[in-house]
Protein backbone atom coordinates (compact mmCIF):
# COMPACT_ATOMS: atom_id res chain seq x y z
CA UNK A 1 0.00 0.00 0.00
CA UNK A 2 1.16 3.33 -1.32
CA UNK A 3 1.45 6.24 1.64
CA UNK A 4 -0.34 8.80 0.68
CA UNK A 5 1.61 12.29 1.79
CA UNK A 6 0.34 15.74 2.17
CA UNK A 7 2.01 17.92 0.06
CA UNK A 8 2.46 20.50 2.97
CA UNK A 9 3.65 18.00 4.94
CA UNK A 10 6.25 16.88 2.45
CA UNK A 11 7.29 20.73 2.79
CA UNK A 12 8.68 20.12 6.08
CA UNK A 13 10.19 17.13 5.54
CA UNK A 14 12.09 18.67 2.86
CA UNK A 15 11.24 16.27 0.76
CA UNK A 16 11.13 18.95 -2.54
CA UNK A 17 13.92 19.55 -4.37
CA UNK A 18 16.12 22.12 -3.79
CA UNK A 19 17.05 24.90 -6.51
CA UNK A 20 20.24 27.71 -5.77
CA UNK A 21 19.91 30.72 -8.01
CA UNK A 22 22.32 33.30 -7.86
CA UNK A 23 20.56 36.14 -9.81
CA UNK A 24 17.07 37.69 -8.71
CA UNK A 25 16.25 37.59 -12.52
CA UNK A 26 16.44 33.51 -12.67
CA UNK A 27 12.92 33.95 -10.52
CA UNK A 28 10.55 33.34 -13.65
CA UNK A 29 7.60 30.78 -12.90
CA UNK A 30 6.63 29.36 -15.94
CA UNK A 31 4.72 26.11 -15.95
CA UNK A 32 2.10 26.61 -12.79
CA UNK A 33 -1.90 26.21 -13.34
CA UNK A 34 -4.33 26.01 -10.91
CA UNK A 35 -7.08 24.15 -11.63
CA UNK A 36 -10.41 25.74 -11.26
CA UNK A 37 -13.01 22.73 -10.85
CA UNK A 38 -16.11 22.78 -11.84
CA UNK A 39 -15.88 27.10 -12.44
CA UNK A 40 -18.62 27.11 -15.08
CA UNK A 41 -21.01 23.90 -14.87
CA UNK A 42 -19.18 21.09 -15.27
CA UNK A 43 -16.41 22.61 -17.27
CA UNK A 44 -12.91 23.39 -15.39
CA UNK A 45 -10.71 26.47 -15.90
CA UNK A 46 -7.05 26.37 -15.45
CA UNK A 47 -5.27 29.27 -14.79
CA UNK A 48 -1.70 30.46 -15.88
CA UNK A 49 -0.75 31.94 -12.38
CA UNK A 50 1.93 34.55 -13.56
CA UNK A 51 1.88 36.03 -10.31
CA UNK A 52 4.25 33.78 -8.86
CA UNK A 53 6.88 35.72 -10.73
CA UNK A 54 9.65 37.68 -9.89
CA UNK A 55 8.01 41.23 -9.06
CA UNK A 56 4.10 39.26 -8.70
CA UNK A 57 3.08 39.64 -12.40
CA UNK A 58 3.53 38.41 -15.93
CA UNK A 59 4.95 41.96 -16.51
CA UNK A 60 8.40 40.80 -15.44
CA UNK A 61 8.40 38.99 -18.98
CA UNK A 62 7.61 42.15 -20.93
CA UNK A 63 9.38 44.39 -18.62
CA UNK A 64 13.28 41.83 -19.43
CA UNK A 65 12.29 42.01 -23.26
CA UNK A 66 11.62 45.25 -23.52
CA UNK A 67 15.09 46.30 -21.68
CA UNK A 68 16.95 43.81 -23.22
CA UNK A 69 15.95 44.81 -26.78
CA UNK A 70 17.13 48.48 -25.86
CA UNK A 71 20.59 46.98 -25.09
CA UNK A 72 20.60 44.85 -27.92
CA UNK A 73 20.18 47.61 -30.50
CA UNK A 74 22.87 49.62 -28.34
CA UNK A 75 20.50 52.23 -27.72
CA UNK A 76 21.32 52.02 -23.45
CA UNK A 77 23.43 51.36 -21.10
CA UNK A 78 24.07 51.81 -17.29
CA UNK A 79 25.09 55.17 -16.41
CA UNK A 80 24.48 56.58 -19.56
CA UNK A 81 20.98 56.55 -20.11
CA UNK A 82 17.91 56.44 -17.96
CA UNK A 83 14.89 54.53 -18.62
CA UNK A 84 11.17 55.88 -18.61
CA UNK A 85 7.61 53.86 -18.71
CA UNK A 86 3.88 54.85 -18.15
CA UNK A 87 2.20 52.01 -15.65
CA UNK A 88 -0.58 50.88 -13.81
CA UNK A 89 1.46 49.15 -11.66
CA UNK A 90 2.67 45.65 -12.67
CA UNK A 91 5.29 46.85 -15.31
CA UNK A 92 6.50 50.15 -13.17
CA UNK A 93 7.37 47.73 -10.60
CA UNK A 94 8.94 44.40 -12.45
CA UNK A 95 11.14 47.28 -14.85
CA UNK A 96 11.26 49.33 -11.16
CA UNK A 97 12.93 45.88 -10.38
CA UNK A 98 15.42 44.97 -13.18
CA UNK A 99 16.66 48.79 -13.58
CA UNK A 100 17.74 48.21 -9.77
CA UNK A 101 19.65 45.44 -10.32
CA UNK A 102 21.15 46.85 -14.02
CA UNK A 103 22.24 49.54 -12.72
CA UNK A 104 19.56 52.13 -14.75
CA UNK A 105 17.95 55.02 -12.88
CA UNK A 106 14.01 54.56 -13.64
CA UNK A 107 11.42 57.31 -14.20
CA UNK A 108 7.46 55.64 -13.70
CA UNK A 109 4.61 57.77 -14.98
CA UNK A 110 1.42 56.62 -13.22
CA UNK A 111 -2.45 58.17 -12.64
CA UNK A 112 -4.59 58.43 -9.74
CA UNK A 113 -5.61 54.58 -10.25
CA UNK A 114 -2.57 53.11 -9.16
CA UNK A 115 -2.64 50.86 -5.75
CA UNK A 116 -0.91 52.30 -2.63
CA UNK A 117 0.93 49.12 -2.51
CA UNK A 118 2.21 49.56 -6.28
CA UNK A 119 3.76 52.89 -5.52
CA UNK A 120 5.43 51.32 -2.49
CA UNK A 121 7.29 48.77 -4.01
CA UNK A 122 8.65 50.87 -7.46
CA UNK A 123 9.81 53.48 -4.70
CA UNK A 124 11.86 50.28 -2.94
CA UNK A 125 13.32 49.70 -5.98
CA UNK A 126 14.45 53.42 -6.60
CA UNK A 127 12.04 54.45 -9.23
CA UNK A 128 11.17 58.20 -9.28
CA UNK A 129 7.36 58.67 -9.50
CA UNK A 130 5.67 61.39 -11.78
CA UNK A 131 1.95 61.43 -11.60
CA UNK A 132 -0.60 62.92 -13.86
CA UNK A 133 -3.68 64.12 -12.60
CA UNK A 134 -5.78 65.14 -15.25
CA UNK A 135 -7.48 62.89 -17.30
CA UNK A 136 -7.11 62.61 -21.22
CA UNK A 137 -10.02 63.58 -23.42
CA UNK A 138 -11.70 59.64 -23.29
CA UNK A 139 -11.84 59.96 -19.66
CA UNK A 140 -8.79 57.82 -18.83
CA UNK A 141 -5.23 58.59 -17.57
CA UNK A 142 -3.42 56.88 -20.56
CA UNK A 143 -2.65 60.12 -23.22
CA UNK A 144 -2.17 62.22 -20.56
CA UNK A 145 0.54 60.09 -18.72
CA UNK A 146 2.20 59.73 -22.66
CA UNK A 147 2.11 63.67 -22.75
CA UNK A 148 4.01 63.49 -19.92
CA UNK A 149 6.49 61.26 -21.25
CA UNK A 150 7.26 63.13 -24.19
CA UNK A 151 7.59 66.36 -21.90
CA UNK A 152 10.08 64.63 -19.88
CA UNK A 153 12.12 63.12 -22.82
CA UNK A 154 12.14 66.51 -24.66
CA UNK A 155 13.34 67.77 -21.28
CA UNK A 156 16.26 64.96 -20.66
CA UNK A 157 18.06 63.47 -23.54
CA UNK A 158 19.65 60.60 -21.76
CA UNK A 159 15.79 59.68 -21.23
CA UNK A 160 14.83 56.57 -23.18
CA UNK A 161 11.44 54.86 -22.93
CA UNK A 162 10.48 51.48 -23.28
CA UNK A 163 7.22 52.28 -24.97
CA UNK A 164 5.07 49.42 -23.80
CA UNK A 165 2.45 50.55 -26.52
CA UNK A 166 4.46 50.26 -29.35
CA UNK A 167 6.99 47.87 -28.63
CA UNK A 168 7.33 44.60 -30.78
CA UNK A 169 9.30 43.55 -27.80
CA UNK A 170 5.91 43.33 -25.79
CA UNK A 171 4.67 41.02 -28.32
CA UNK A 172 7.52 39.01 -28.76
CA UNK A 173 7.99 38.77 -24.92
CA UNK A 174 4.94 36.52 -24.74
CA UNK A 175 5.27 34.76 -28.37
CA UNK A 176 8.61 33.70 -26.79
CA UNK A 177 7.67 32.54 -23.49
CA UNK A 178 4.20 32.73 -22.21
CA UNK A 179 2.40 31.13 -25.05
CA UNK A 180 4.97 28.35 -25.22
CA UNK A 181 4.32 27.71 -21.75
CA UNK A 182 0.91 27.15 -22.57
CA UNK A 183 1.42 25.13 -25.47
CA UNK A 184 3.57 22.83 -23.87
CA UNK A 185 1.52 22.04 -20.99
CA UNK A 186 -1.72 21.77 -23.14
CA UNK A 187 -1.03 21.23 -26.36
CA UNK A 188 -4.59 20.53 -27.71
CA UNK A 189 -5.98 23.51 -26.05
CA UNK A 190 -9.95 24.42 -27.10
CA UNK A 191 -9.46 28.14 -25.88
CA UNK A 192 -7.34 30.37 -24.59
CA UNK A 193 -8.57 33.35 -22.74
CA UNK A 194 -6.56 36.49 -22.26
CA UNK A 195 -6.76 40.24 -20.56
CA UNK A 196 -6.76 43.09 -23.04
CA UNK A 197 -4.32 45.60 -21.49
CA UNK A 198 -1.53 47.14 -23.83
CA UNK A 199 -2.07 43.74 -25.72
CA UNK A 200 1.08 42.35 -25.73
CA UNK A 201 0.21 39.20 -23.92
CA UNK A 202 -2.70 38.66 -26.56
CA UNK A 203 -1.14 39.25 -29.79
CA UNK A 204 1.67 37.53 -28.88
CA UNK A 205 0.01 34.52 -27.55
CA UNK A 206 -2.72 34.61 -30.70
CA UNK A 207 0.20 35.02 -33.30
CA UNK A 208 1.97 31.46 -31.14
CA UNK A 209 -1.01 29.43 -31.79
CA UNK A 210 -1.75 30.68 -34.90
CA UNK A 211 0.83 29.28 -36.31
CA UNK A 212 1.09 26.23 -33.78
CA UNK A 213 -2.25 25.46 -32.67
CA UNK A 214 -4.66 27.05 -35.20
CA UNK A 215 -7.64 24.87 -33.90
CA UNK A 216 -6.80 26.24 -30.05
CA UNK A 217 -9.81 29.44 -29.98
CA UNK A 218 -8.12 33.00 -28.75
CA UNK A 219 -10.51 34.87 -26.82
CA UNK A 220 -9.99 38.54 -25.68
CA UNK A 221 -11.45 40.25 -22.72
CA UNK A 222 -12.07 44.04 -21.83
CA UNK A 223 -13.35 46.19 -19.52
CA UNK A 224 -16.73 47.75 -20.30
CA UNK A 225 -15.25 51.48 -20.78
CA UNK A 226 -11.86 50.63 -22.42
CA UNK A 227 -11.37 52.21 -26.00
CA UNK A 228 -8.93 49.43 -27.48
CA UNK A 229 -11.42 47.59 -29.58
CA UNK A 230 -13.77 50.33 -30.60
CA UNK A 231 -16.05 50.46 -27.70
CA UNK A 232 -17.27 53.50 -26.06
CA UNK A 233 -14.98 55.37 -23.81
CA UNK A 234 -15.97 55.34 -20.20
CA UNK A 235 -14.62 56.30 -16.97
CA UNK A 236 -12.96 53.00 -15.04
CA UNK A 237 -11.43 52.72 -11.58
CA UNK A 238 -9.35 49.34 -11.35
CA UNK A 239 -6.20 49.50 -13.17
CA UNK A 240 -4.57 46.63 -15.34
CA UNK A 241 -6.83 45.81 -17.91
CA UNK A 242 -8.38 48.39 -20.82
CA UNK A 243 -7.34 51.67 -22.26
CA UNK A 244 -8.48 54.93 -23.29
CA UNK A 245 -6.28 55.04 -26.41
CA UNK A 246 -5.68 51.99 -28.94
CA UNK A 247 -2.04 50.77 -28.34
CA UNK A 248 -0.13 50.42 -31.10
CA UNK A 249 1.05 47.11 -31.10
CA UNK A 250 -2.95 45.97 -31.09
CA UNK A 251 -3.96 43.74 -33.56
CA UNK A 252 -6.92 40.90 -34.01
CA UNK A 253 -6.00 39.10 -36.69
CA UNK A 254 -5.79 35.99 -35.17
CA UNK A 255 -8.44 36.36 -32.23
CA UNK A 256 -11.84 34.81 -32.62
CA UNK A 257 -13.95 36.91 -30.12
CA UNK A 258 -14.02 40.01 -27.82
CA UNK A 259 -16.15 39.99 -24.82
CA UNK A 260 -16.59 43.26 -22.52
CA UNK A 261 -17.26 42.89 -18.54
CA UNK A 262 -18.05 45.89 -16.51
CA UNK A 263 -15.76 46.42 -13.44
CA UNK A 264 -18.66 45.31 -10.90
CA UNK A 265 -18.52 41.85 -12.74
CA UNK A 266 -14.84 41.84 -11.94
CA UNK A 267 -15.04 42.47 -7.93
CA UNK A 268 -17.90 40.01 -8.13
CA UNK A 269 -16.42 37.01 -9.62
CA UNK A 270 -13.01 38.11 -8.00
CA UNK A 271 -14.42 37.66 -4.40
CA UNK A 272 -16.28 34.40 -5.61
CA UNK A 273 -12.58 32.93 -6.47
CA UNK A 274 -11.63 33.81 -3.33
CA UNK A 275 -14.36 32.32 -1.60
CA UNK A 276 -15.06 29.29 -3.49
CA UNK A 277 -11.22 28.25 -4.18
CA UNK A 278 -9.63 30.45 -1.35
CA UNK A 279 -7.46 31.55 -4.17
CA UNK A 280 -6.65 35.74 -3.90
CA UNK A 281 -6.65 36.56 -7.42
CA UNK A 282 -6.00 40.12 -9.04
CA UNK A 283 -8.98 42.13 -10.48
CA UNK A 284 -7.62 41.65 -14.00
CA UNK A 285 -7.85 37.60 -13.47
CA UNK A 286 -11.48 38.34 -12.13
CA UNK A 287 -12.37 40.09 -15.48
CA UNK A 288 -11.13 37.55 -17.53
CA UNK A 289 -13.26 34.71 -15.45
CA UNK A 290 -16.13 36.29 -16.08
CA UNK A 291 -15.32 36.56 -19.70
CA UNK A 292 -15.64 32.92 -19.72
CA UNK A 293 -19.55 32.85 -18.42
CA UNK A 294 -20.41 35.67 -20.87
CA UNK A 295 -18.77 33.41 -23.89
CA UNK A 296 -21.71 32.78 -26.21
CA UNK A 297 -21.28 29.51 -26.80
CA UNK A 298 -21.56 26.34 -24.78
CA UNK A 299 -18.33 24.72 -23.95
CA UNK A 300 -18.05 21.13 -25.16
CA UNK A 301 -17.88 18.96 -21.93
CA UNK A 302 -14.53 17.90 -22.19
CA UNK A 303 -13.24 21.21 -23.54
CA UNK A 304 -9.96 22.57 -22.09
CA UNK A 305 -9.56 26.06 -21.35
CA UNK A 306 -7.03 28.33 -20.23
CA UNK A 307 -6.79 31.62 -18.21
CA UNK A 308 -3.79 33.75 -18.22
CA UNK A 309 -4.44 34.99 -14.63
CA UNK A 310 -1.40 37.65 -14.46
CA UNK A 311 -1.39 38.76 -10.68
CA UNK A 312 -2.64 38.12 -7.34
CA UNK A 313 -4.71 40.17 -5.41
CA UNK A 314 -2.23 41.75 -2.75
CA UNK A 315 -1.92 45.29 -4.50
CA UNK A 316 -5.81 45.44 -4.52
CA UNK A 317 -6.43 45.33 -0.85
CA UNK A 318 -7.18 49.08 -0.37
CA UNK A 319 -9.72 49.02 -3.96
CA UNK A 320 -11.71 45.76 -4.96
CA UNK A 321 -10.83 43.66 -2.00
CA UNK A 322 -11.66 46.89 0.27
CA UNK A 323 -15.60 46.65 0.98
CA UNK A 324 -15.92 50.63 1.64
CA UNK A 325 -14.17 51.09 -1.60
CA UNK A 326 -16.51 48.77 -3.54
CA UNK A 327 -19.58 50.65 -2.09
CA UNK A 328 -18.77 54.23 -2.72
CA UNK A 329 -17.90 53.65 -6.41
CA UNK A 330 -20.26 50.64 -7.47
CA UNK A 331 -23.91 49.81 -6.31
CA UNK A 332 -23.22 46.59 -5.97
CA UNK A 333 -26.99 45.40 -5.21
CA UNK A 334 -27.48 46.27 -9.02
CA UNK A 335 -25.15 43.64 -10.24
CA UNK A 336 -26.41 42.10 -13.56
CA UNK A 337 -25.11 40.16 -16.29
CA UNK A 338 -26.29 42.72 -18.84
CA UNK A 339 -22.49 44.29 -18.98
CA UNK A 340 -21.64 40.96 -20.95
CA UNK A 341 -20.79 41.95 -24.51
CA UNK A 342 -19.48 39.62 -26.84
CA UNK A 343 -18.19 41.20 -30.07
CA UNK A 344 -16.63 40.16 -33.03
CA UNK A 345 -13.37 41.77 -33.61
CA UNK A 346 -12.62 43.70 -37.00
CA UNK A 347 -8.87 43.24 -38.23
CA UNK A 348 -6.33 45.66 -36.63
Amino acid sequence: MVEEIDPLLSIFRGENSLMIIENILDLIQTQTFFALERFEGETDVYLKLEGLNLAGSIKIKTALRMLKGLETRQMVSPGRNKIIESSSGNLGIALSMICHERGYEFCCVVDPNISPRSLELIRLYGGRIEFVTEPDPNGGYLQSRIQRIEELLAADPTLVWTNQYANPDNVLAHYETTAVEIHSQFPKLDFLFIGAGTTGTLVGCARYFAEKSPLTKIIAVDPVGSVTFGGPSKRRLIPGLGTSRRPEITCLDNVHKVITVSEEDTIRTSLEVLDRYSLFIGPSTGTVLHGVRCYPLDFQKNATIVVISPDFGDKYLDTVYNPAWVQKHYAMAELTDAACQPSRPGKG
